[in-house]
C-alpha cells in the first residue's frame, strides 16, 4: 500500500486540514501518516478556540521516521503556524524526498485578500520559498498574490489577470502551479494552472454554486492527492478533485440540517471513490 504524509493542524471540528486530509485520502486506498503541527478544539472561524502548538514535537517525529526507514508517495502539506514550521517542514522535504516522491503544497493562510490571524508579509514570502521546493501547487487567488507580493486582483478576476500570476507564480520553482477558486470566463468555477515543464496553461471548471465554506481548499486538496498517489495524471487529478469538491458543496447547499463551517464532504465519499475506479 502506497504511504502519504500530510503535515498541517487538526481541527477537532470544523472539518478542515487532517480532520479531512486523513479521511479523504484514507478513502483514496493510501495509508496516511500525519504530522500534526497543533490541536485546536475548532478551527478559527469560532470564537475563543483552544490552541496547543506541536512544533517541538515536529522534528522528533521526522528523525524517529528517518531511523525507521519510513518511505512515502508523496509529502502534502497544509496550514503551517509559524515561520518555525515552515522551515522544519523544508527538512521534511530533504529528508524523505526521493525520485519518485511528489510534494504537494496547499499554502493555507489567507483568503478574501487577507492574510488568516497572526500571519504577515514576511510569513507569505517563506511560505513561497516553501513552494520554491514543491513539485506542485494549490494556492487561491489571494495566497498567490500575497506569495509573489502583488496587489489582490479580487475574486472576479479575469482569466488573463489569473495566468499572469500562475506564470509569475511557477517562477518560484514548483513544476506545476495552480490556482484554485477562480471564477472562469464561460461561467464555470474551478482553476488555472501552469506546467513550467511543458510551457502550457491548463484550466477547468465546474458549477458555479452561490455558496461559501470553510475547507473546501482542504478537500480539493486532499482530494487530489489521494487521487495523484493512485496514478492518476496531475490533470485528470485536480479535475477528480474539482469534481468532487464540487459535488460537496452542492451537497451542503441543498442540505436544511448545513452548518455554516463547512462542507458534507463525508456524504460524497462513495463519488470520489468511485472516480478512483479505473
Amino acid at each position: 500500500m502506497k504511504k502519504v504524509m500530510s503535515i498541517q493542524d487538526i481541527s477537532c471540528i470544523g472539518k478542515c486540514s487532517l480532520t479531512v486530509a486523513l479521511p479523504i485520502i484514507s478513502a483514496a486506498g493510501i495509508e496516511t501518516a500525519i504530522v500534526p503541527t497543533a490541536v485546536l478544539s475548532t478551527h478559527t472561524h469560532f470564537k475563543g478556540f483552544t490552541f496547543r502548538d506541536l512544533t517541538d514535537d515536529m522534528e522528533p517525529i521526522r528523525d524517529h521516521w528517518k531511523s525507521q526507514g519510513f518511505k512515502f508517495s508523496a509529502i502534502y502539506t497544509g496550514y503551517l503556524g509559524s515561520e518555525r514550521q515552515i522551515n522544519i517542514v523544508q527538512s521534511f522535504f530533504d529528508t524523505f524526498k526521493e525520485e519518485d516522491t511528489m510534494i504537494i503544497v496547499d499554502p493555507a493562510m489567507a483568503d478574501g485578500g487577507e492574510l488568516y490571524c497572526g500571519f504577515d508579509e514576511h510569513f507569505a514570502k517563506e511560505m513561497g520559498k516553501l513552494c520554491g521546493k514543491a513539485d506542485i501547487i494549490l494556492p487561491n487567488i489571494s495566497e498567490a498574490a500575497l506569495m509573489l507580493g502583488e496587489e489582490y486582483p479580487g475574486e472576479e478576476a479575469d482569466e488573463e489577470t489569473i495566468k499572469a500570476l500562475v506564470l509569475k507564480l511557477s517562477a518560484l520553482g514548483a513544476k506545476l502551479s495552480v490556482i484554485t477558486g477562480v471564477n472562469l470566463s464561460d461561467g464555470t468555477f474551478g482553476f488555472i494552472g501552469y506546467d513550467s515543464e511543458k510551457k502550457e496553461f491548463f484550466k477547468y471548471g465546474t458549477e458555479r454554486i452561490p455558496m461559501k465554506s470553510h475547507g473546501t481548499g482542504d478537500v480539493f486538496a486532499s482530494a487530489f492527492t489521494g487521487a495523484l498517489a493512485n496514478e492518476f495524471s496531475v490533470y485528470d487529478a485536480l479535475c477528480i478533485a474539482a469534481d468532487y469538491t464540487s459535488r460537496c458543496i452542492k451537497n451542503t447547499y441543498n442540505d436544511p440540517d448545513k452548518v455554516d463551517y463547512a462542507v458534507n464532504f463525508e456524504l460524497e465519499l462513495p463519488y470520489y471513490i468511485s472516480r478512483l475506479k479505473k
